[in-house]
């Protein structure tokens, strides 16, 4: 199964003026945990995930003052729709994250979380035959 099979295509952009509660709330209206930051003033694309956000407001950051791009991520591993989900897997653990932006072309055309790969390999797993006891 590839990427594209599994990404998300509601892909959220937001600038990296946003505060981290404008962030949080487009990312909850959407039921998604990550935002594509784009500023094409100085990274181009970044990533702000749920977790970002949930670090900088419990060490005490204020989210209506605090602005994404203070929480960016802009060293960012990007995937392709052609991947496989066993090469985005094996990118997220050995980057240490749980989203990849999916780029195809210019721009963003979705992100592929960990949760997509387990949705799509769990039903693979309870196809299979149960091993058999010994």
């Amino acid at each position: 199964m590839l990427v594209r099979d599994a990404m998300s295509t509601v892909v959220l952009t937001i600038g990296p003026t946003h505060t981290l509660r404008q962030a949080a709330r487009l990312m909850s209206a959407r039921r998604i945990g990550a935002a594509v930051v784009h500023d094409p003033d100085t990274c181009g694309l970044g990533i702000i995930t749920e977790r970002d956000i949930l670090d900088a407001v419990g060490s005490g950051m204020d989210p209506d003052r605090e602005t994404a791009s203070a929480h960016t991520t802009t060293d960012v591993v990007f995937a392709a729709p052609a991947w496989t989900l066993e090469e985005a897997a094996e990118a997220m653990t050995h980057g240490g994250f749980r989203h990849l932006i999916v780029l195809d072309g210019d721009g963003p055309v979705g992100i592929v979380s960990v949760r997509d790969i387990i949705r799509c390999w769990a039903p693979a797993r309870r196809r299979q035959p149960a091993a058999a006891a010994g």
